[in-house]
């Protein structure tokens, strides 16, 4: 027994022998190792330098129409008919709808009989009043009578012009139960329905002026006395991917106390837009020097964000940055890069990391 396992464990002995010796035989002294790397070809190079670009205070807002107005009925009344949906073009006057008129048109009617019964008055007061008039010139009649027949035709002067008051207000009031557009412009909103009872004050449609947009936004207060209306800035939609100029219309003075910002309204020709769309507004505060690269450059990763930087030997690394603003088709860089580094910027989607250019 004793034999046997002297047997086993000089058979472990050798056969560990062999295999560190034929492990030690692949092996090569350091530094001597070749690392195999895949060419990259069909890519473009470019050297980081900072440049001077504008500086600017950001600030966001939402994009209104110039003039929004909001139609309400001047009278209580059924709805008769309607003329307009959300999103028909509408002129300013054009009829929108219409509200039952049958009582304000008796009242038209009332008014008008009214004028005329004052009219037939105050045409007999005149010719009373000059017959009395010629008697008072022959002395046949006293002052006093002349007196009462003149007060007579001055009562009723006024009494018919009482009267036209009271037709031209029942003709406006008749005029109200057909609501106009009061400007021109597009139907945004339509809160009532064929039948339905319109009430005074209460708003029943809404109107938008769509030539003429405007941005307003909350500025930091440390830029109150830098503002100036007149004053050029750049506005970015993102939703439409489009940059514009503005200029600042209105400032408002109040600063907020809860949140230390004031409002501005920064006017942009721009007909494509609508209300609510949201919007950055970019003040301009001066110049600093930056780094600036290609967007195209940009090698996004899941949630990582970098460029392939190109060494002395032509070996390029992914590399991650941090980016800050926009610049047209360039985007700056706050850190990542140095100057002088070289950066691919064309054919970014043939580049790897650990590749070298040939």
């Amino acid at each position: 027994m004793i034999r046997t396992q002297k047997y086993i464990i000089y058979f472990l002995i050798v056969t560990s022998y062999f295999l560190l010796v034929s492990g030690c035989k692949d092996k090569v002294k350091p530094g001597t190792a070749e690392v195999k790397r895949q060419v990259v070809t069909g890519v473009t190079l470019a050297e980081v330098h900072p440049s001077q670009v504008d500086e600017y205070y950001e600030t966001s807002g939402t994009v209104k129409a110039k003039t929004i107005s909001i139609v309400a009925s001047r009278v209580m009344g059924t709805v008769t008919s309607v003329k307009v949906k959300e999103g028909d073009r509408v002129h300013a006057g054009q009829v929108l709808m219409t509200i039952d008129d049958r009582d304000i048109v008796q009242r038209v009617k009332a008014a008008e009989k009214a004028v005329e019964a004052a009219k037939q008055n105050k045409s007999l007061s005149d010719i009373t009043y000059q017959r009395y008039k010629n008697l008072y010139d022959e002395k046949a009649i006293s002052q006093q009578e002349i007196d009462q027949i003149e007060t007579q035709k001055k009562v009723s002067d006024m009494e018919y012009e009482r009267a036209m008051a009271m037709l031209a207000e029942a003709q406006v009031n008749h005029g109200f139960t057909r609501i106009t557009a009061p400007i021109s412009g597009i139907i945004t909103e339509k809160k009532i329905e064929l039948g339905s009872m319109a009430i005074p004050g209460i708003p029943i449609l809404t109107v938008e002026d769509n030539s003429y947009f405007r941005i307003e936004a909350n500025v930091d207060e440390r830029l109150s006395g830098k503002l100036k209306r007149g004053m050029p800035v750049d506005v970015i939609i993102d939703s439409i991917g489009k940059q514009v100029k503005g200029r600042i219309s209105e400032i408002v003075p109040a600063i907020d106390p809860m949140s230390r910002t004031f409002l501005i309204k920064v006017d942009l020709k721009m007909p494509s837009l609508k209300t609510g769309i949201y919007g950055k507004v970019l003040i301009p505060e001066g110049k600093k020097e930056s780094i600036l690269i290609p967007q195209k450059a940009i090698v996004e990763k899941g949630q990582l964000v970098g460029v392939y930087v190109v060494d002395n030997k032509g070996i390029t690394t992914y590399r991650l940055i941090k980016t800050g603003k926009k610049y047209g088709e360039q985007i700056e860089i706050l850190s990542g890069l140095s100057s002088g580094e070289k950066i691919i910027v064309g054919g970014v989607e043939k580049a790897v990391d650990g590749g070298i250019i040939k």
